[in-house]
């Protein structure tokens, strides 16, 4: 079954409770703090005793998990360039 070059992806509806952010950095204390303040900057009310970490196989990448009321694409597309602006920051999803 073969897709629709034209399909637009799923439109989110804002507000959206519950929405995921993954980031893979590096492991490193500095890093981790940078990530939760910008999470918390532009994810206020940001619970986080739901955020999940999980180190690689080698110990030198950590991935976030977090779970945020998504308010609009703003609010996405400053989280996102922001986190990924920082060196030790290798993805965000």
């Amino acid at each position: 079954m073969s897709q629709d070059p034209n399909q637009q992806p799923p439109k989110i509806e804002f507000p959206c409770e519950d929405y995921m952010v993954k980031v893979v950095r590096d492991a490193d204390d500095a890093t981790h703090e940078f990530v939760l303040e910008v999470m918390r900057r532009h994810a206020p009310g940001l619970d986080e005793e739901r955020i999940t970490l999980r180190d690689s196989k080698s110990g030198n990448f950590t991935s976030m998990t977090f779970f945020i009321v998504a308010t609009g694409e703003e609010q996405l597309k400053a989280l996102f360039e922001e986190l990924k602006e920082h060196p030790s920051v290798h993805m965000v999803l």
